[in-house]
């Protein structure tokens, strides 16, 4: 890309087999081998875009039923959880991959970006310290931008080691809205595998019963930022505006084959996903 800014930044690595299996393969540092966790410092990546895939997107707005021909906000996360793999894989991350759990997400627009126009994604991974519980958690952050503009910006936390049975937990009751659904769909044996077509995330968990249990899983679960997108596209049919910040919490996994119901709180940016008449997926969504 010559004048580009960006040129000299590696090329943003791809969601193939290749990338999947050195992260299903990658294992940790032994337990003397690990660094302390006060050691570590904020491991920083950069990666460039160089041009947005139009068919790409046209597909996943069709998928979930986004109107308009503009760049879903949710569509963002696929770029960066490309990124989020690529700095997961730098040997300064002391952990393994397979088995972190998504626990929350963040995207916020900040500004357009035009098709042929080269991205900047810049990660930053950070370690906080251990919950009172024992709780290991790790968040990446990532900012995508264009001849040095804010195009968007992604947040993630995973769970990287659970804490212990008995530890003390902060009061986190998953809120409850009353009110007619906003929106309800079925999740059929093939969503995962649809999804995974749109994302490149072919994470075994999502696909068949037989390779979920392979992972350990009992069956296979949909991806969390499938259930946040299905979300996003119904609030902005519903509300006539489109998206301009939305934040979740993945509260509880969704197995393939259950009913989702969607509800927003009177009056409020608050959003639930319900499925098995629990609470799964809670946020809040605010339009432009």
């Amino acid at each position: 890309m010559p004048g580009s800014s960006t040129s000299h930044v590696p090329a943003l690595p791809a969601m193939g087999p290749v990338t999947l299996l050195r992260a299903l393969l990658k294992f940790p540092k032994r337990r003397a081998q690990r660094p302390l966790l006060s050691a570590l410092p904020e491991l920083v990546t950069e990666y460039r875009l160089d041009r947005l895939p139009l068919d790409d997107i046209a597909r996943y707005r069709a998928a979930f039923g986004f109107k308009d021909a503009h760049i879903p906000l949710t569509w963002w996360y696929l770029p960066a959880q490309r990124a989020h793999l690529a700095t997961m894989l730098d040997p300064r991350f002391p952990y393994r991959i397979a088995g972190l759990v998504h626990m929350e997400n963040t995207l916020e627009a900040h500004g357009p970006a035009a098709p042929d126009q080269p991205l900047l994604l810049r990660t930053v991974l950070r370690l906080p310290p251990p919950s009172s519980s024992g709780a290991l958690r790790c968040v990446l952050e990532t900012s995508g931008s264009a001849d040095g503009k804010l195009v968007f910006a992604c947040a993630s936390t995973y769970l990287i080691r659970r804490g212990e049975r008995g530890g003390a937990k902060q009061a986190d009751a998953a809120p409850e809205f009353p009110g007619a659904p906003l929106a309800q769909w079925t999740l059929d044996a093939a969503a995962g595998r649809r999804y995974a077509r749109l994302s490149g995330d072919w994470n075994p968990i999502h696909l068949y019963r037989w390779s979920a249990r392979l992972m350990g899983m009992r069956a296979p679960i949909i991806h969390g930022m499938h259930s946040l997108a299905k979300a996003c596209a119904a609030l902005e049919r519903d509300n006539g505006r489109r998206t301009a910040r939305i934040d979740c919490r993945f509260r509880a996994p969704i197995t393939l084959g259950r009913a989702v119901t969607l509800r927003m709180a009177p009056a409020s940016t608050g959003f639930v996903l319900e499925a098995a008449g629990k609470p799964a997926v809670t946020g809040t969504w605010t339009p432009v």
